[in-house]
Formats: C-alpha cells, sequence, structure tokens
C-alpha cells in the first residue's frame, strides 16, 4: 500500500493570518470573535479595554466589605446542587479568616466535576453579606488542587468589549497570543516617523496588561501615554488613507473647463433672483478646481433651502458648453424627478438638454436615454444610483454631482473615477444638505475640499418652532384645521424609541387611522418605510400636488421632496431624535412665502439633555449652530448616523476630542505617502483595514 503524501507543513501564524490559526480557537470561536470585527491575529491587538480590574491583591474573607469587589482566595468544605427554585450550584469556601457562600447558576457537568469538596477555587466578583454570611452569585473562578497553582495577576485585568459565547478569561488568552506574536513580526516593530514614544507595541502592551496601579484612573482620563501614541496612529492611518483615495482620484488627468464665467451669466441671466455672496464665493472654488488638469474633489455643505442645487447647475452648464457631459445622482427616484424639473426649466432655454435615467422607466425609453448618453446627444442627466451602473455608458462624461453626500461614500467616490473618457477622470462635485463642523469635516472628508454655503437666500422665512406637551393635542388639532382651511398643508412625523422599520409603519398606521377619525374633513395620507416604492413615490406626489392635506410619516421624509404649501410640521415624540434629524425633518417646511411653523409635540417629563436639543432647536434656524450644538451633545456616531463607518468606528480616537491633533498629522500623512509608502499602506491596513478594497475598486 503506498504511503499517504504528507500534508505540507502550514506556515507559521502571523498578524495577518485568521485568529483560527491561534492555539485554542476553532471555528465556534472564530464565529464568535467575527461578531465583533475580530477576523484576523492582528485585529486582537486592536481590540482595546473598556476599563480595568485590580486583581493584583487577595482579600480574606473575614476581612470583606459588604459590596465591593475584589479577588478571594478558599478551600472548597461543601458542594450542593439545587434543582429548585433554578438549578444552581453551592459551594462553601473558607480560608483562615472566615467561609463564603459562591452560588454558580451558569455551569456544564465538567466544571461540576472540577468544584468538588477540597479543592482549592480563586475568584473575582462582588462580595454581598446576607443571611448565609458573605456571599457571591456566580463570580469569575479557576480552581486548582493546590492554593499555590492558583496565580495572582502582577498587571490590572483589562475588560473587553465581548459577545454572547466568548468569556473575558478566552478574549485574555487570544489577545496574549496576538501580543507574543507581534514581538516577533520585524514590520510591526518597526518605528513610525514623526511619532513620539512610546512604540505601537509597547503601548498597546501598556493598554493591555496595564502594571501601574494608578494606570486604571489615567487610563479612563485617556491621559495615559500609550493611549495619546495610539490616538495619534490611528487619526495618523485615516488621514493617510483619504489622502491615498485622494491620490488615486487624481492620478489621471481631467477635462479643463475655460470659460466658467460665461456659462455662470447665461444661467444667472434667464433667473429671476441673483445669488448670495455665499453662492458666488462657492462658484469661484469651483471655477478654480475646473480650470485645473486634474479632478475637482469639491465637497458643497450649506443648510437646507441654501442654494446648492443652483451651484451646482451653474457647474454642469460650464461643462455642457465646454462640450462635455454632466450627469447629478439623486438618493431617491422621487428627488431625481424633482431635480429634472428644476433643471429642464433652467437649462432647456439654454439649448441643454437634459434627461432622466431611472428604474421606472419603461424599457424602450431606457434603452433610447443610454444610446442618447453614448452618442453625446444628451448634455445632462439626471437619475439614482442605477446611472452609475457598468452598463450605462456616457461619450465624454465631465462632471458627475452627487446629491446628499452622507449616502455616499469613499468607495463609491472611487468607483466613479472611471465613468470619464478613456485616460481621463470625471470632476466630481458632491453635495450635502447636513452641514458638519469644521473639527469633525477635517477627519471626515479629508480626501475633499470642502465649500460651505453658510447664507440663505433673502425672502425665506425662518420657520417658528414651538415646543407643546401632548396634554395639548387638542390644541394641535385644531391648528391644523386652520392651516389646512386656509388652503395649506401639513406633516405629521411619528417617532419610536426602537429603530425598527416594522414599528415605526405600524405606529404611523395607527397615528394615519386616529388623525382621519380626529380631522375627517381632511384628506390625510401616509408614507413610511415599509411602503414598496410605487406606493410611497404615489402618496407623496399626491401631496406635492395638493390632493392630500396632511402626510403622515415615519423619517423617511427627512430627504424628501420640495413642498411649498406645506407650512407646518407636528414631530411627535421629538425627544427621540438627534437634533440635527430634527432640524433636517423641519427643513421640510418653511419652503413658500407663509410663515411656517414647527410643532415639537412632546412628553414628559423630558430628560435634561433632551430639554437641552429641544431649547436648542427652538432658539436657532443655523443648520452649522444645531450641528455642532449635537456634536457637543451627542457625539459624532449620532450626527452622521452610523454610514460614516470610517470616523465613527474608531478604536481609540475620537475625532472632535482629538480634533486638535488632526492639523500636524495632516502633514505627516502627506509626507509618508510621499516618502514611504510602504509604511503608509500598512497604517492603512492595520487601522484601518479597507486597503485591499480600495484598492479593487
Amino acid at each position: 500500500m503506498a504511503d499517504k503524501p504528507k500534508k505540507a507543513p502550514l506556515p507559521p501564524p502571523g498578524l495577518d493570518t485568521p485568529v483560527t490559526f491561534l492555539k485554542g480557537c476553532g471555528p465556534f470561536l472564530a464565529q464568535r470573535l467575527a461578531v465583533l470585527g475580530l477576523t484576523q491575529v492582528g485585529d486582537l491587538l486592536f481590540h482595546l479595554p473598556t476599563r480595568y480590574e485590580d486583581r493584583r491583591q487577595v482579600v480574606r474573607l473575614g476581612d470583606w466589605l459588604d459590596g465591593t469587589e475584589a479577588l478571594f482566595r478558599g478551600r472548597i468544605t461543601a458542594a450542593e446542587m439545587r434543582l429548585a427554585p433554578r438549578r444552581s450550584l453551592k459551594l462553601v469556601v473558607e480560608d483562615a479568616s472566615g467561609a463564603a457562600v459562591l452560588r454558580m447558576f451558569q455551569f456544564h457537568q465538567q466544571q461540576q466535576q472540577a468544584l468538588q469538596r477540597g479543592r482549592w477555587v480563586q475568584g473575582f466578583g462582588v462580595g454581598r453579606v446576607t443571611r448565609d454570611g458573605l456571599s457571591f452569585a456566580h463570580p469569575e473562578w479557576e480552581v486548582a488542587d493546590t492554593p499555590d497553582a492558583l496565580v495572582v495577576p502582577d498587571t490590572l485585568t483589562p475588560i473587553y468589549p465581548a459577545t454572547q459565547g466568548l468569556t473575558q478569561a478566552r478574549l485574555r488568552s487570544l489577545i496574549d497570543a496576538a501580543l507574543a506574536l507581534a514581538a516577533k513580526t520585524p514590520g510591526f516593530l518597526r518605528a513610525v516617523p514623526g511619532l513620539s514614544a512610546p512604540d505601537t507595541l509597547t503601548a498597546l502592551q501598556a493598554l493591555h496588561r496595564p502594571a501601574e496601579a494608578q494606570a486604571a484612573e489615567v487610563l479612563a482620563q485617556r491621559a495615559h501615554p500609550a493611549q495619546r501614541r495610539l490616538i495619534d496612529e490611528e487619526l495618523l492611518a485615516h488621514q493617510i488613507s483619504l489622502r491615498w483615495v485622494r491620490q488615486q482620484l487624481q492620478r489621471r488627468p481631467a477635462l479643463v473647463v475655460a470659460d466658467f464665467a460665461g456659462a455662470q451669466q447665461a444661467l444667472l441671466a434667464r433667473l429671476p433672483f441673483s445669488l448670495t455672496g455665499a453662492q458666488q464665493r462657492v462658484l469661484g472654488d469651483i471655477a478654480a478646481d475646473l480650470a485645473q488638469p486634474r479632478p475637482m474633489l469639491r465637497l458643497v455643505q450649506g443648510d437646507v433651502g441654501s442654494g446648492k442645487t443652483l451651484v451646482a447647475a451653474a457647474a454642469m452648464v460650464a461643462m455642457v458648453r465646454a462640450g462635455f457631459q454632466a450627469a447629478l445622482m439623486a438618493p431617491t427616484e422621487l428627488l431625481a424627478e424633482q431635480h429634472l424639473i428644476n433643471f429642464r426649466q433652467w437649462l432647456t432655454p439654454l439649448g441643454i438638454e437634459v434627461r432622466l435615467l431611472s428604474g421606472r422607466l419603461r424599457k424602450p425609453e431606457r434603452d433610447a436615454t443610454q444610446a442618447a448618453l453614448l452618442d453625446g446627444s444628451v448634455g445632462v442627466t439626471i437619475g439614482t444610483h442605477a446611472l452609475f451602473q457598468d452598463s450605462v455608458r456616457f461619450l465624454r462624461l465631465g462632471l458627475i454631482v452627487v446629491d446628499e453626500q452622507h449616502r455616499f461614500g469613499v468607495q463609491q467616490r472611487l468607483s466613479l473615477r472611471d465613468k470619464g473618457p478613456e485616460g481621463q477622470a470625471t470632476h466630481q462635485l458632491i453635495m450635502s444638505a447636513t452641514p458638519i463642523p469644521r473639527t469633525l469635516a477635517q477627519s471626515l472628508y479629508a480626501d475633499l475640499d470642502i465649500s460651505t454655503i453658510d447664507e440663505l437666500p433673502p425672502g425665506r422665512t425662518p420657520v417658528k418652532t414651538v415646543a407643546i406637551v401632548n396634554t395639548r393635542r387638542e390644541d394641535v388639532l385644531a391648528r391644523i384645521g386652520e392651516v389646512c382651511a386656509a388652503g395649506r398643508q401639513a406633516y405629521w412625523v411619528c417617532t419610536l424609541v426602537e429603530v425598527s422599520e416594522q414599528l415605526s409603519a405600524q405606529a404611523a398606521e395607527e397615528t394615519a387611522a386616529l388623525l382621519r377619525e380626529e380631522l375627517p374633513h381632511l384628506r390625510v395620507g401616509l408614507v413610511h418605510g415599509r411602503m414598496k416604492a410605487d406606493d410611497k413615490d404615489a402618496q407623496m406626489r399626491a401631496f406635492k400636488d395638493g390632493r392630500t392635506q396632511l402626510l403622515v410619516a415615519t423619517t423617511v421624509i427627512e430627504v424628501g421632496v420640495d413642498v411649498p404649501n406645506a407650512s407646518i410640521m407636528i414631530i411627535e415624540n421629538p425627544e427621540r431624535l438627534g437634533l440635527s434629524q430634527l432640524h433636517q425633518l423641519r427643513g421640510r417646511v418653511g419652503r413658500g412665502a407663509v410663515e411656517s411653523q414647527c410643532v415639537l409635540l412632546y412628553q414628559a417629563p423630558l430628560s435634561e439633555s433632551a430639554q437641552a436639543r429641544l431649547t436648542a432647536l427652538r432658539n436657532s434656524n443655523d443648520g452649522f449652530v444645531i450641528a455642532q450644538t449635537d456634536l457637543d451633545l451627542r457625539g459624532p456616531g449620532e450626527l452622521l448616523g452610523r454610514r460614516q463607518t470610517g470616523v465613527v468606528g474608531m478604536k481609540i480616537a475620537d475625532p472632535v476630542r482629538d480634533a486638535e491633533r488632526i492639523p500636524p498629522l495632516q502633514a505627516l500623512a502627506d509626507r509618508l505617502l510621499d516618502t514611504q509608502p510602504a509604511m503608509a499602506r500598512g497604517l492603512i491596513r492595520r487601522w484601518v483595514g479597507d486597503f485591499e478594497r480600495y484598492g479593487e475598486v
């Protein structure tokens, strides 16, 4: 019988290998680790503790203070299994000073067999004095035959973010193994020029296994030198990753637009209003960008109604007059259709054909539009994400405008670079109605130039915002009746504590049914996230056309259509939403000449934080003031939503708290990309983990 071929030896595990290469980490444990985003050995290094426990000294049972948490050790003198009132294991443990009762509620047969009379147990937990004496409920424990076999830690014990089926002890063991591998990895040990001591490995060791007693307090204040070093490295890695994206986008030349001023003048000459100073300033930025032979990468942020779309239209006219095509991508089909109406009104008199490309088009219309894009006869195209599918091709696409940046990330920006003529990149103009404070923008949008429209056009009447307790609901209903009787329209926004499409839909449906009973003379529409797209669009169109007077909606209308006749919005339970989201919702009214109202129908009593948010909203209509207040009150995760994974997902840094550290790191990021690209790529891989994904786009 022939010998079986020998299996090739497995390569030694490294920081880039899967966690299953570590001893004791099988498929089930790997699955649990993946829930926490830990798939490679190196990921474990940056899974940092949330707090620390001091287990460096055993406290005698007889000296225990009620309610304190500490390390104990004793011999098991009794072990009793109980089935009622719930399955538990009761142990009596003694040392020279006294005794304690341990109750275990989660254990398997092997553990029960290990906890036998005569053995020694060492545990950590909160001891409480009860009628049974000193008692511990399911402490963390280990058992041995002799007290000498039980080891007292010589460092603080880290407590990590965990998940079901993954114990702290197992996490600590795996992280110890990862630290040991890091100490043998040459690339990991290389110093990062420009960052102060300690080095990365020493800093990580200090955070995972802090030795000094005072470290816990210093670490809690984010003041430890090891933390400062890793914060700087993480901020640097994110700056490098975004600057690398910018480099990739600007490697190709772009089309040059020479006569921007002429195009701008041709558009404005046909409009019944003039630009604000802020719009003129931003158009100057765009003109300077388009005059360069490299692609524009500019974010234009401005409050609701500040005139961002007109700025985009001027850029698109300039592009078409220079002989190229332009396209605008909107987040929804309804918004795309709204843009289509505006752009045709502005551009058709200039001889520019504007077409819509969306999933709602029938195949013959879609085929005809795609053929027109390919032969160059269509100058401006409006559409949704479908506009940039591989099957949609342009003859000479020079400019892409993206509406609502917060739904669009760096990977998508990279994916659009190849839509232009061969060998040339497209210019990108990105618009956002979610103002981002400067401190956050310099971290979040390091790959973009930023222009801000911080001025509203004259004639817009500010929305008057009032907060009313929901016990005065009858007064609010009477006000809606008055407004609608006068020929205007109203929104009623439902919110829920739990973010659930199903529950939100149910709440909206119940509210709509109730309002139809309470206001039988009004036509009430309904929009929520679980409706089919066609049904949702039909309801929004009915409201826009004035066929319904009151629209009940969930927060799906945060980014919605322009209905100038809507002059009042009721937001139910506004205390459940963030300031920026409330401000976005409020922006749905106040679009006509009539004074508009936003009624915050809250439920008492309000928490201190909710009071602060509602007061800020009543006191200001400035989106930038609102955004900064929201940032101060709730942090970047709540302001941006979880879409912005690049910043909100930071492991140790905080772009707001650490804002003053960012400017010098931006210069260092540029220097490393230019002089040490391999190290720059390594830092992206270490902290961001998206380098390969960026490269594949």
